[in-house]
């Protein structure tokens, strides 16, 4: 679901304060999301027979690798700091893509579905937002949007939805990212 986007705050230094919670909080996410893959990949890559699923969500760490790359280059151009929940974020999203892997194949792919459908949400609004004031990041945002969709796709493809307890499974993992997208705005 699609909000309409956020109108421009009011006074002077208002839009690029708006500017840089986006960019916190992307890079925050994608941090994450290197991370999540990582403890999949690893716990994947631990147990037998298993390979071929550790080497997909390693190339899926791979593509966020990209994206986190970039908004690390973002943040140095425009002067933003990264949220200081960084070594946070870091450990959970290991630890949550290592526990979801550690639940099972068909778990941690509800995680990727979980996690790429709120960010899949949360990109596209701030796409809305910058196509106006922005309109090369609101592409790039489109572009790295366009991939989370695929990795979301892929997940259900591969049985997401049949994980043990996938409707809660989901609704927390997408609660906890609510939240994280919120805090890293701001802190």
């Amino acid at each position: 679901m699609i909000e309409k986007p956020v109108p421009p705050r009011p006074g002077r230094g208002a839009q690029s304060a708006r500017l840089a919670e986006i960019l916190r909080v992307d890079h925050a996410g994608e941090l994450a999301a290197v991370q999540i893959y990582r403890g999949q990949r690893a716990v994947m890559g631990a147990a037998r027979g298993k390979q071929g699923l550790a080497d997909h969500f390693g190339e899926l760490e791979a593509q966020e690798a990209l994206h986190l790359a970039r908004f690390d280059q973002l943040l140095t151009e425009r002067r933003v700091r990264p949220t200081a929940l960084t070594p946070v974020w870091r450990l959970a999203g290991f630890a949550l893509g290592a526990g979801t892997a550690l639940l099972g194949e068909k778990a941690a792919h509800a995680c990727t579905e979980a996690v790429e459908t709120v960010i899949e949400g949360h990109y596209a609004e701030q796409i809305a937002e910058l196509a106006d004031r922005d309109p090369a990041l609101a592409a790039e945002l489109s572009g790295f949007r366009d991939e989370e969709l695929a990795h979301r796709d892929a997940a259900i493809e591969d049985g997401a939805r049949e994980a043990p307890g996938y409707r809660l499974l989901s609704a927390v993992i997408g609660a906890g990212c609510r939240a994280a997208i919120k805090i890293s705005e701001k802190i």
